[in-house]
């Protein structure tokens, strides 16, 4: 599960009282006929073994089931709606409260074409412009300079709705590729009920996939163009009532931790 996707869109977050008790859960018989909105993410991170880092993330909806604001870290995101329920903007907050950038979502019929990151200082502007294959998310370019110079690109590889390989090449001074691959399991991922088109700008394939990982195996390629496999990841998963994932751990081949995710879930 890769370590910053979720930070990608989490630049935020409110606090909620989150519905997870059994009882509630237990009077779902289709989970997917009822929404159950991811409320709170916690992430521990165990890069540094002796120092574990902990971030925390909260999400808070309108009453059409649309997420309206996200905090974490002290920085707060507000979400805004085209008349068609598109995601159209996001303002992104400090911790002052003052607005660092915002994120503008272009469409072409229903599919995201790209979002454009705007900062006061234009040489911070980016943009992320999406390709598709049978209505999936195939490719995500990401471009720091009008010219797109050293562009980032990630791309997909799926079987059925979840993706298997993951590939990213991110250009500029220092030039690296990495792959992810995956086996997952047969339960809904925390994110199946969020908007899909945010599911999309946070990007990875996590967000992007219906399922829950298994396994990851972390590739990277060598200056022979070779792939050389370092890391390979198991999930041990928790699962509410709901059959949906409260307690996620990453553990490394040798059995340390790699990474913890706890999940807390509104009914809406």
């Amino acid at each position: 599960m890769k370590k910053y996707f979720f930070l990608s869109l989490m630049s935020s977050v409110v606090f909620f009282n989150s519905c997870n008790s059994t009882d509630e859960y237990e009077l779902i018989t289709d989970p997917i006929q009822q929404r159950i909105l991811l409320s709170k993410v916690t992430t521990v991170y165990y890069d540094n073994p002796a120092n574990p880092q902990t971030t925390v993330s909260t999400l808070e909806y309108n009453n059409q089931g649309d997420l309206s604001k996200m905090r974490s870290e002290g920085r707060t995101s507000i979400f805004e709606y085209d008349t068609n329920g598109k995601p159209s903007k996001i303002n992104y907050y400090n911790s002052a409260g003052t607005l660092e950038y915002y994120l503008l979502y272009t469409y072409s019929n229903n599919e995201l074409q790209n979002t454009k990151a705007i900062y006061s200082n234009p040489d911070f502007n980016r943009t992320i412009t999406y390709t598709y294959n049978n209505g999936k998310v195939a490719t995500s370019t990401q471009c720091q300079s009008a010219n797109c110079s050293n562009p980032s690109l990630s791309s997909y590889t799926y079987n059925g709705d979840n993706i298997t390989v993951e590939t990213s090449e991110i250009g500029g001074t220092f030039p690296s590729s990495t792959k992810h691959e995956y086996l997952y399991d047969n339960q809904l991922n925390p994110y199946t009920f969020t908007n899909k088109y945010f599911r999309i700008m946070m990007g990875g394939a996590y967000a992007l996939s219906k399922n829950n990982y298994a396994s990851e195996r972390i590739s990277f390629k060598d200056s022979a163009g070779n792939w050389v496999q370092n890391q390979n990841i198991i999930y041990e998963i928790q699962y509410n009532s709901a059959q949906l994932p409260v307690q996620v751990i990453g553990k490394a081949a040798n059995g340390s931790n790699y990474v913890k995710y706890n999940y807390e879930y509104i009914l809406q």
